[in-house]
């Protein structure tokens, strides 16, 4: 956890829609879709590049998340996108992942 860092924050203090040891999502304050949530764990790494940090076991229990928390908000259909660094969209420097369903706005097809 680093005490600066925007997601961490989130993480320890944020409106958690689902949570479990290690990871949480929550809403995404600027949805590019009808449902559109964030799943941040607590390692803090900075990017996708640096997943290799996570152990493997913890690695597949986020993944696992990830599709949990799609269905649990109901979502058959969904896109996950992990935007890896400030050309490829990443503005907040702690991998997180994007869980999108419903209509969506601004998504390449």
């Amino acid at each position: 956890m680093q005490p600066d860092c925007l997601f961490c924050r989130i993480y320890r203090e944020g409106d958690h829609v689902r949570s479990t040891d290690g990871f949480v999502a929550v809403r995404d304050i600027n949805p590019r879709a009808e449902t559109h949530l964030l799943v941040i764990p607590e390692r803090h790494v900075e990017t996708f590049r640096d997943v290799g940090e996570f152990p493997e076991d913890e690695a597949k229990r986020m993944l696992e998340f990830v599709a949990d928390t799609a269905q649990e908000a109901g979502l058959e259909d969904y896109r996950v996108v992990v935007n890896v660094g400030p050309g490829g969209g990443q503005s907040i420097f702690h991998l997180h992942w994007h869980v999108m369903g419903g209509q969506m706005s601004g998504m390449p097809g």
